[in-house]
């Protein structure tokens, strides 16, 4: 695979030069606004298909936030953040999602529960710490029905206590960064809740109740992405197919961008194509042919413990 990662990283390069702009991304972009413009027009006429459509978006926007992290549809991360900057779903800046999600691509320390930011596990010490009771919903987060339905409020009210947690001592030259992420991010919040509020009519609750679905969307995604293995390969998923693909712009071939984070959506399929048999051993067969076999396997089966395999404490 060393020559598959560099040949990825190569290809990458003359994209890059070629065609610095990647305009069906851009494409995507403009039409993912126009949606859910549309979406929330739609609201006073037809509820029902309005947040639907809507939650569609906030999926769709965040796996274009997610793009723009990886430096698409350009080279410039000024200009990406503006095409991606408006927060839809509402509750994360972007530069928080940029900042933590890079410390995620750190794939020697994936699902490590304190230097994978984005891990679902705890380690044993402070899992002890935790009252019975919170210590049982995690364990039932850990099935997929469960974690659609509660997860997103789980993930939302842990992030928020880790946004306003003190840093310490050597992380306090993040605390400018933090505060200017915020910042940012609430102007940008005004412009949406403006637009909801006197652009849709649409009541602050309906707009809430459609993130959250969307939210729910993301945790189906989520739930698998990642488990623990002694090898790195064997940490990241394969959901071959997927109806979901475009809006999840097909990162269930999440072991493919894991190795190539350089490669735009649109060139992950093909990537998995060429070498699918290759791929499913880097990864020792953690391999779902859908989400329908993520669904009929764990929706209501513990996929994992909540307690790390191997991190003990700090």
């Amino acid at each position: 695979m060393k020559h598959e990662r560099f040949s990825g990283q190569t290809s990458v390069r003359i994209r890059a030069r070629l065609w610095p702009v990647e305009w069906r991304t851009v494409s995507l972009i403009l039409g993912c606004y126009a949606l859910w413009a549309i979406a929330g027009l739609l609201y006073a006429e037809a509820v029902w298909v309005s947040i639907p459509l809507l939650a569609s978006t906030v999926v769709l926007h965040s796996s274009l936030q997610h793009e723009a992290i990886h430096r698409h549809p350009t080279r410039n991360p000024v200009w990406n953040e503006a095409l991606v900057f408006w927060p839809l779903g509402l509750l994360v800046p972007f530069r928080r999602y940029r900042a933590l999600h890079l410390l995620h691509h750190a794939d020697s320390r994936l699902t490590d529960p304190y230097d994978d930011p984005e891990s679902f596990y705890l380690a044993a010490y402070d899992h002890r710490r935790l009252p019975f009771a919170l210590r049982t919903l995690l364990a039932w987060n850990n099935r997929l029905v469960v974690r659609m339905l509660i997860g997103p409020a789980i993930s939302a009210i842990r992030f928020l206590l880790s946004e306003i947690r003190l840093p310490a001592p050597r992380d306090d030259g993040d605390r400018p960064s933090k505060r200017q992420a915020w910042g940012l991010h609430a102007i940008g919040l005004i412009a949406v809740v403006a637009v909801v509020h006197f652009g849709f009519r649409m009541p602050i609750y309906a707009y809430l109740g459609s993130v959250y679905l969307g939210l729910s969307l993301l945790a189906l995604r989520s739930f698998c992405e990642h488990r623990w293995a002694e090898a790195t390969g064997g940490r990241t998923v394969i959901v071959e197919r997927s109806l979901l693909g475009l809006l999840f712009l097909n990162n269930n071939l999440h072991l493919v961008h894991h190795t190539h984070p350089g490669l735009p959506w649109y060139a992950l399929p093909h990537a998995y194509r060429t070498r699918a048999a290759a791929w499913q051993t880097i990864n020792d067969g953690y391999v779902f042919r859908n989400y329908r076999e993520v669904m009929r396997d764990y929706g209501l089966r513990p996929k994992e413990p909540v307690i790390h395999p191997t991190r003990i404490e700090r």
